[in-house]
């Protein structure tokens, strides 16, 4: 059994804005290094998974960028969505085509755009995810948490399904919704809450068995598209097709519902860096605390945010835990403290007539 990875590239990355657009999400751009978050992704990964081996699903809108950052993959392994359809759709369809190549693939699925400051250790977690998965377990990888953190999902974990090396295989008790700040607090002081990564590994077949079983219309589809895989009507199917496959999570539809699930519980400086207020743990700091990227001049200032990247000089004043991003076309400026509300900005500058921002 080969160990295949797919990296789940169809984000738009919203809450990167002005840095990321509709043709150039976060996924796309070196957010957290030099080099772009998708590109980082593939070489983390690479040690158990060489290029021939990894699979990409991104939009229509991103093909032709994901194949310039990308060029040893094979050219059939870079999957495109017509339109986003959620998680579920998404692992589906990677399995189709994964099966096709490989019957006996082992699929380790995560997205395109976290930050993992251990490579070595991520690695180690896992090989030991994808030898639980090669007994057949769903495997998911689970973040010890660092604080109590709201805006991530958890994982009770049960007992200890074996040991690999240093690391523990336990028992998924249950999926948990992202909690309020008091419950986050509980599950930090009980020890047996951990973040939900999003990453999963199982033997494709076996998620395909549990989309058949859980998402009965979802598998039909899938099906409909092996079928067109096989008889080269492949193209149209597909266009015609997914847009119309049941939108759902992966964790909502499948994991949720199916049992025997395990996890590795694992640490290695992980992050989804979701906006720009996560950069600060995940980029050097000034002696003032604040993460300063590009041609900038802060006097009397901390715990701020700056991207000057576009060539001009920023000059901060006296000011505190902002959020300043210079483009060649727009500036933000927003406390960090309101960095979610970016999204919200984006919708008022569409029904502004400034799809040209977009």
């Amino acid at each position: 059994m080969a160990l295949h990875t797919v990296i789940m590239a169809g984000g738009s990355g919203t809450r990167f804005w002005p840095l990321s657009r509709k043709e150039r999400p976060k996924q796309l751009l070196a957010i957290t290094g030099a080099k772009t978050m998708v590109r980082e992704t593939a070489e983390r990964v690479a040690p158990l998974t060489p290029f021939a081996r990894q699979w990409v699903v991104c939009g229509a809108l991103h093909e032709k960028s994901v194949r310039t950052e990308l060029p040893e993959l094979p050219a059939s392994h870079i999957l495109v969505e017509p339109t986003g359809r959620n998680t579920a759709p998404c692992i589906g369809l990677a399995c189709v085509h994964a099966l096709r190549e490989d019957p006996e693939a082992v699929l380790c699925v995560l997205p395109s755009d976290a930050f993992i400051r251990d490579g070595a250790r991520f690695c180690d977690a896992l090989q030991a995810a994808s030898a639980s998965a090669g007994k057949g377990r769903i495997t998911t990888l689970g973040i010890q948490p660092a604080r109590p953190e709201t805006g991530y999902g958890y994982i009770h974990m049960g007992d200890v399904v074996e040991k690999a090396g240093a690391l523990e295989v336990r028992q998924v008790s249950r999926f948990v919704e992202k909690p309020n700040r008091a419950t986050a607090e509980q599950y930090l002081a009980d020890g047996k809450y951990l973040w939900n990564a999003g990453i999963f590994v199982f033997k494709a077949q076996q998620m395909m068995d549990a989309i058949s079983k859980h998402l009965p219309e979802l598998h039909a589809g899938l099906m409909k598209l092996d079928g067109a895989l096989a008889n080269g009507s492949y193209d149209k199917v597909v266009k015609d097709l997914y847009p119309v496959l049941p939108s759902v999570s992966i964790d909502y539809g499948v994991m949720e519902k199916e049992t025997g699930l395990a996890v590795v519980p694992s640490s290695f400086g992980w992050s989804d860096v979701g906006s720009f207020a996560a950069l600060p743990e995940v980029l050097p700091l000034d002696d003032k605390g604040n993460v300063v990227r590009g041609t900038a001049l802060l006097k009397d200032a901390s715990n701020n945010v700056v991207d000057a990247r576009a060539g001009r000089m920023v000059v901060a004043v006296g000011v505190q835990d902002l959020i300043v991003v210079d483009t060649k076309d727009a500036v933000l400026v927003i406390p960090r403290d309101r960095a979610q509300d970016i999204g919200k900005l984006l919708e008022q500058l569409k029904a502004n007539g400034r799809e040209d921002l977009l």
